[in-house]
């Protein structure tokens, strides 16, 4: 007989706990909603039955923040999608253009921490691959809190970035490529059917910054899965063990979302649409020169302070996708 396992056990019970806590909150803010309904109609009739020009005008005021409240909700009903709720890892990659690309990872890196800080989540840098003389090659976070995958995967997709380049002597203008994938983080307890004949572990000294003992040890680990192609790495941790570990979650995760991205395709089939799948087919442009615009091409929201949104202001791109989705499946 197997000894209980007991972290999995408290692991469990700490989500089922914070699944609650969440529930908790959706209830008391709907509450909250309809206490200042009921408070906004008592004073409109009071502000009727006086004719008091100024509670008239606390009463509008109050609708107006009513409103804004319940495009918030409305917009948390939207993440209704099973992984939703999830955590979710955020995997940036250069595209074609070196140096140029390999800065535009690092400005994205920067943009991503900047909201998710903002946001309230937890970031965890899971791997990194420098650049040969700046920025980034690669890099994945994995963003913990409430509904982390379903507010992040509107970024999915390639990234656009067309500005006056600071590494071109000439002063020209580049437009540069990266791609960002989202994928949820999938419970240990989930059985994704991952077959131990069926992965292939290799470990290598991990580089770059972290001192002698990690770049004298083998504690990165890279997993490829053998049916299906799909590698995975992790080196951020000092223990092999533990980058095993959060390498094996980076898989499941790429599983479910291949299963989700089939999914996806079969529904876009049956509904006609012909969507190019494409390096070219960018989701995003972030316009620096010659004029200031980021667009989202998917939903046409834009605005001309590209300096906010490269701070992390990018909450209206997201809501405005989630929107976009919801009328799609509706149409």
């Amino acid at each position: 007989m197997n000894a209980p396992n007991f972290w999995d056990d408290n692991n469990r019970a700490q989500k089922v706990t914070q699944e609650l806590s969440l529930l908790k909150d959706e209830v008391q803010a709907f509450q909250q909603l309809l206490s200042q309904q009921e408070d906004l109609h008592t004073l409109l009739d009071l502000a009727l039955e006086e004719e008091d020009q100024e509670t008239a005008q606390e009463v509008e005021a109050g609708i107006n923040f009513l409103q804004e409240e319940l495009e918030k909700w409305e917009l948390r009903l939207l993440l209704s999608g099973e992984y939703d709720s999830s955590n979710a890892f955020v995997a940036i990659h250069a595209g074609a253009g070196g140096t140029e690309s390999q800065d535009w990872v690092e400005m994205l890196l920067r943009m991503y921490t900047r909201w998710l800080d903002k946001s309230g989540y937890q970031v965890e840098v899971t791997d990194i691959l420098p650049g040969d003389e700046a920025g980034i090659k690669s890099v994945t976070l994995l963003a913990k809190g409430p509904n982390a995958y379903g507010y992040l995967k509107a970024e999915k997709g390639v990234h656009r970035l067309v500005r006056i380049s600071p590494f071109d002597a000439s002063g020209r203008r580049h437009t540069s490529f990266a791609s960002v994938d989202i994928l949820p983080e999938i419970d240990d307890d989930k059985d994704i059917g991952i077959k131990p004949e069926d992965i292939k572990m290799e470990t290598c000294r991990s580089g770059g910054a972290g001192g002698q003992h990690v770049n004298k040890t083998e504690s990165a680990v890279r997993i490829i899965h053998l049916p299906t192609g799909i590698i995975v790495q992790c080196r951020s941790e000092r223990s092999q063990h533990n980058n095993r570990a959060l390498a094996l979650r980076m898989l499941k995760a790429k599983l479910v979302e291949r299963e989700l991205e089939a999914q996806r395709e079969k529904l876009s089939q049956l509904r006609g649409d012909q969507q190019e799948i494409a390096w070219g087919s960018q989701i995003r442009s972030y316009v620096f020169h010659p004029y200031n615009l980021v667009k989202d091409h998917r939903t046409s929201y834009e605005t001309g302070n590209v300096h906010a949104v490269m701070d992390g202001e990018l909450t209206p791109f997201i809501e405005a996708y989630l929107r976009h989705a919801l009328k799609k499946q509706e149409s």
